[in-house]
């Protein structure tokens, strides 16, 4: 009989991002309780948004540590789907995460950049950080849920495309949901500034999605 070679895949450094995140998120629970009992039940209760979308709120520590989390879950997820939709050799994993965490780092910068400079230019501050906070506030809580799919993957069903796909409509959902509430919210404001709202839909929400599906379809 000939020995037949088997590949073990190395769990120790998922195991690891995950646990960093996992330390992060308790972090943000042990230091402000109240704050992430109120961000848990975002999409089912719009008081977190309410209550914390005041000055400083992006910079809040609370915000600082979710968007850590979301960062780091995103990145995760992304790379389980490239993983299971786009084999690439196990000896590559780590960097193909290195290099989405970096371009989503510099991505989300960027973008952030663009859109406060937008704000200061046409005078719409506030407005913007209205935007930045909430879509960002939704898509940290979102992240929760690429979290428990990212658990599941690594961990009991690998490269199930199942998982993937139901962990994808919840994200989508919780973000429309998100999405709603501030039209609903911010009503007044946005029919005032109908046109930068436009612009802003435009050039820094649909345009990045686009070229991204372009680049994926290609």
């Amino acid at each position: 009989m000939e020995p037949i070679y088997k590949t073990v895949e190395s769990l120790d450094w998922m195991t690891l991002v995950l646990f960093f995140s996992l330390l992060i998120l308790t972090l943000g629970k042990y230091l402000f309780q109240s704050r992430f009992l109120n961000f848990m039940i975002l999409p089912f209760n719009n008081k977190y948004v309410v209550l914390y979308n005041k000055k400083g709120r992006l910079l809040n520590w609370f915000h600082i540590l979710l968007t850590v989390f979301q960062l780091i879950n995103l990145s995760l997820f992304l790379f389980l789907v490239q993983k299971t939709f786009f084999p690439v050799s196990s000896e590559d994993y780590l960097y193909y995460f290195f290099l989405i965490t970096g371009w989503l780092l510099l991505f989300e910068l960027v973008k952030m950049m663009l859109q406060l400079g937008k704000g200061f230019v046409f005078n719409t501050q506030g407005l913007v950080s209205d935007l930045l906070f909430n879509k960002t506030s939704y898509l940290n809580h979102s992240s929760l849920v690429m979290f428990v799919a990212n658990m599941v993957l690594v961990y009991i069903a690998k490269d199930s495309q199942i998982v993937i796909y139901a962990a994808l409509v919840l994200i989508v959902s919780i973000n429309i949901i998100g999405f709603f509430r501030l039209m609903k919210n911010h009503q007044k404001v946005i029919i005032s500034h109908f046109f930068y709202f436009i612009l802003y839909l435009c050039t820094l929400e649909i345009a990045p999605l686009v070229i991204v599906g372009s680049y994926l379809k290609d």
